[in-house]
């Protein structure tokens, strides 16, 4: 990344397939040490030692079987498949251009594997514009390749968004040594370049989905360019092979020399041609670009494989772009966008920021002032994601169900009730979110619509509606293709807090009848109480596929404050069967390593829970993973041995008998 255009280089990463896991081991150390997010150099070191708390590893020394962390970083949910509903606005479009989000969400060291007990988190949500993430980071004094940690990975999969690990050669200026450049690329006796056959083991391994190549230190010549593109060339092969992808940066040259071109011409284009796609550097132009698209479709190969960066680092939705450079409104995109570092909705905020003060900041960034995809205000001069880009969705199988946690929370909510007060943040918990926030449809004043962390029926959030509802209220929730059948039932679960009102939910059998329409609902009566509570409604009478799923509110009492804690859609509930084998790997004081054997079936996630000795359990974690790790436990009065109990949760949130293992003081 140009060095002018960069302030801070943090540890980042990508993701990528998930794979299957091999059985989990007890770890070879003894300790219990916090598991973090792995990172490499290529295989030389920088001189020195490193400092306190970092971790000097070389990449063509890493070996699956050898990696003591890896049951706990291993990406497990797969990626999903993804479909395109119709617009909701008339101006975003599909099959052209796309959306690359390079992010950094922590240090390249010490990066946890498995969330962490804050809320203060880039809680990533509107994955439905996305089509591509790369974690980004890495640091001389840390590392240069970095593996993303799972629940990263996991979410974005369960949203149908590939994740790439970054590959970071940094400027001379950020302490870069062409010796890095030369240890990436170098040959063996056969003629083959062995880190590219260990960077596709690693993102196999660890489940993840391909790499972005960053070759930014100078001093390189031809012969150092022509190995990086036989480098380049082996990586994207081997890649393939394993259904992964690699990413081209605009940085290094075909001569070997450091030259941003902020375009595809003869000085990048064997590069382009050699990767999946091109991250164009920011210092493009409306000419540059126009130009770029058009050879890339002389290549044969499409422009919208060319993210434009935009870079956001600073100034977020205040970012001046120009867009009609890339995504005019009045012809066809010109090529895709690359946004590098949108996690400045988050960053730029002051000291104590909630996790409602980032959701907010987050939907103005994607989403856009109005704040509503379905009714753009054409006088923003931040043109969101939304405004552009239609909107996808993965639920295309029943049974579905969401409880609409974020992936952060300030405590943790099971049936309604706080079953830990301690912040938490943890995306491979993260369900799969509505994708188009908010889109009300309504011929009176639109109500707020947020997600809400002061209630949760599950998990850390809740979706509220707040407002007069001086005229009935359309909520869109989800864009679906889900099979109806004479069993198929929807169920929500509901509270209302202030005010009165009627509870209808809407179901949609087909497509709108046109980009920004709403679509063709019938509705269904709800009851609705002040407490919460879970509505069956049966779609008796109605066959084929259910292609939007919403809520209808009309107020009887108002204002109104209404939640919408859980939705699924199901034709049975089953229960998923119990995991085996629970038991602690390693121990120190109170930090302790959980494993456990995968419970047969379909599993979303394991949930870990202490039983205290009056009985009560209080929630530890979750992971999709079969192994966590637990910090700074402390025996309760009077307790000898502490009991913990493992349980395997299912798509509908239904939860396994429990498996026990306890830990004597």
């Amino acid at each position: 990344m140009n060095p002018s255009r960069r302030t801070v280089l943090i540890a980042g990463t990508t993701a990528a397939l998930a794979p299957a896991l091999p059985a989990v081991a007890a770890p070879r150390a003894a300790a219990a040490n916090p598991p973090y997010a792995s990172y490499w150099y290529p295989d030389s070191f920088p001189a020195g030692s490193p400092d306190t708390g970092i971790t000097w590893r070389s990449l063509k020394a890493w070996r699956a079987a050898d990696d003591a962390d890896l049951a706990l970083n291993a990406a497990t949910v797969p990626l999903a498949a993804r479909f395109t509903p119709t617009p909701a606005n008339t101006t975003a479009r599909s099959g052209q251009a796309r959306i690359q989000a390079l992010v950094s969400f922590g240090p390249t060291s010490a990066n946890p594997s498995q969330g962490s007990g804050t809320a203060d988190y880039y809680a990533l949500t509107h994955w439905a514009y996305l089509d591509e993430l790369v974690f980004w980071g890495g640091s001389a004094g840390e590392g240069l390749i970095l593996a993303p940690n799972a629940p990263i990975v996991d979410a974005a999969h369960r949203h149908g968004v590939p994740v790439l690990g970054n590959i970071f050669l940094p400027p001379v200026a950020y302490g870069g040594q062409l010796q890095w450049t030369r240890d990436l690329v170098q040959k063996d006796s056969a003629g083959h370049y062995p880190l590219a056959d260990r960077l596709v083991a690693v993102a196999a391994a660890y489940g993840f989905d391909g790499w972005f190549v960053n070759a930014e230190t100078s001093g390189g010549n031809t012969a150092l360019g022509t190995a990086m593109r036989g480098f380049l060339k082996e990586l994207k092969s081997l890649a393939a092979a394993k259904g992964q992808r690699v990413t081209w940066y605009d940085a290094m040259t075909v001569n070997g020399s450091v030259s941003w071109q902020g375009a595809l011409n003869s000085q990048n284009q064997a590069f382009f041609q050699t990767a999946d796609d091109m991250f164009v550097d920011f210092r493009w132009s409306a000419g540059t670009l126009a130009s770029s698209g058009q050879k890339a479709v002389q290549l044969g190969r499409s422009r919208y494989e060319l993210w434009a960066g935009v870079d956001v680092e600073s100034n977020g939705s205040d970012t001046y772009v120009n867009w009609d450079a890339i995504v005019p409104t009045g012809k066809a995109h010109v090529t895709s966008i690359g946004f590098y570092r949108p996690e400045w909705t988050r960053n730029h905020l002051p000291a104590g920021r909630t996790p409602g003060d980032f959701h907010a900041a987050d939907d103005r960034f994607w989403t856009g002032r109005s704040l509503d995809p379905s009714r753009p205000d054409g006088t923003d001069g931040w043109r969101a994601p939304a405004v552009s880009v239609a909107d996808r969705s993965t639920l295309t199988r029943v049974p579905f169900a969401s409880v609409f946690n974020t992936g952060h929370g300030l405590r943790w909510y099971e049936d309604g009730a706080v079953t830990s007060d301690l912040p938490w943040n943890h995306l491979g918990l993260q369900d799969r979110l509505p994708s188009r926030r908010w889109a009300v449809r309504t011929a009176g004043e639109r109500p707020a619509v947020t997600f809400d962390f002061a209630d949760a029926w599950r998990g850390g959030s809740s979706v509220l509606v707040e407002g007069e509802l001086d005229q009935p209220a359309v909520l869109d929730v989800y864009a679906t293709r889900l099979p109806i059948t004479a069993d198929t039932v929807v169920e929500l679960t509901h509270r209302t807090d202030a005010g009165g009102v009627n509870v209808e939910l809407a179901v949609a059998t087909a497509e709108p009848s046109g980009a920004g329409a709403t679509p063709p609902y019938m509705y269904l009566p709800v009851s609705s109480v002040n407490t919460w509570q879970t509505s069956t409604v049966r779609l008796t009478g109605l066959s084929g596929t259910v292609h939007a799923l919403g809520v209808r509110l009309t107020a009887t009492d108002g204002p109104v404050r209404w939640r919408l804690g859980g939705l699924a859609v199901r034709d049975t509930a089953p229960a998923p069967a119990a995991p085996s084998d629970p038991r602690i790997t390693a121990a120190s004081g109170g930090d302790l390593r959980f494993a456990w054997s995968a419970a047969p079936g379909d599993v979303r996630h394991y949930e870990l829970h202490r039983v205290l000795p009056d009985g009560t359990r209080r929630f530890l974690g979750g992971t999709c993973q079969r192994a966590y790790f637990v910090a700074g436990l402390r025996p309760e009065q009077g307790e000898s041995a502490a009991r913990f109990e493992v349980r395997a949760v299912g798509e509908l949130y239904t939860a396994s008998a429990p498996v026990t293992v306890t830990h004597t003081w």
